[in-house]
């Protein structure tokens, strides 16, 4: 590829990157009084330097907007997503998807140890874990201590993400009838009432066949 040919793919990019920022900012700047936006700005900055994902913080800034909070709650909240982005991409690698860099913010966010992320990307290391990650945020979130929830979905990592959403609904509905949390997701673990197989690899005889993550 010669020089001008560079030169000038390097100028589209730079091009679009500009567009995508004035879109960024034309959202923000319509919805958060001048000094918000200016701090939050400063937070996505902060972010893009960091290799994080500033969708994430702009759907958390808006959302905030929408709620009428106030200018240092919203920035607060971008700040405590992005540390919480920064931790989830540690714990899970850099190739790291958007989707499941969120799904491990929601599940340190419901109180999961960062560990708890890295033992199931070494449990489940080819394929997605936006699926078994929001799973496991949610058992948290219905009652099952963090520590057993991590341990629960860890060793789930095998099964399809079929198979996941099948074990939280079916957990979600036990407790629905009464049971407690951490007896209803014991019971769908020891005993999965779907006929599914928790221990067969994700692959071709599954269905569905887990994403793979980009490279």
């Amino acid at each position: 590829m010669n020089g001008s040919r560079v030169v000038s793919l390097l100028i589209v990019a730079l091009a679009l990157a500009g567009s995508r920022a004035a879109a960024q900012d034309d959202r923000l700047s319509r919805r958060l009084e001048s000094t918000t936006y200016a701090q939050v700005a400063a937070e996505l900055d902060s972010a893009r330097g960091a290799g994080l994902p500033l969708e994430p913080l702009i759907a958390r800034a808006l959302e905030g907007a929408s709620k009428n909070a106030t200018g240092a709650r919203i920035v607060a909240a971008v700040h405590r997503l992005a540390a919480d982005l920064a931790t989830a991409r540690r714990a899970l690698g850099d190739a790291s998807t958007t989707t499941e860099l969120e799904a491990g913010a929601s599940a340190l966010r419901a109180g999961v140890d960062a560990t708890a992320l890295s033992e199931l990307r070494r449990a489940r290391p080819h394929y997605a874990l936006t699926v078994p990650l929001a799973v496991l945020a949610d058992l948290v979130a219905r009652g099952v201590p963090a520590d057993t929830a991590a341990r629960f979905v860890v060793t789930l990592a095998p099964a399809t993400d079929e198979q996941f959403v099948i074990f939280q609904r079916n957990v979600e509905r036990d407790i629905a009838l009464g049971a407690p949390p951490i007896a209803a997701a014991a019971v769908r673990m020891s005993a999965p009432s779907s006929g599914q197989n928790y221990d067969s690899p994700p692959g071709p005889s599954s269905s569905p066949t887990p994403p793979r993550r980009r490279p």
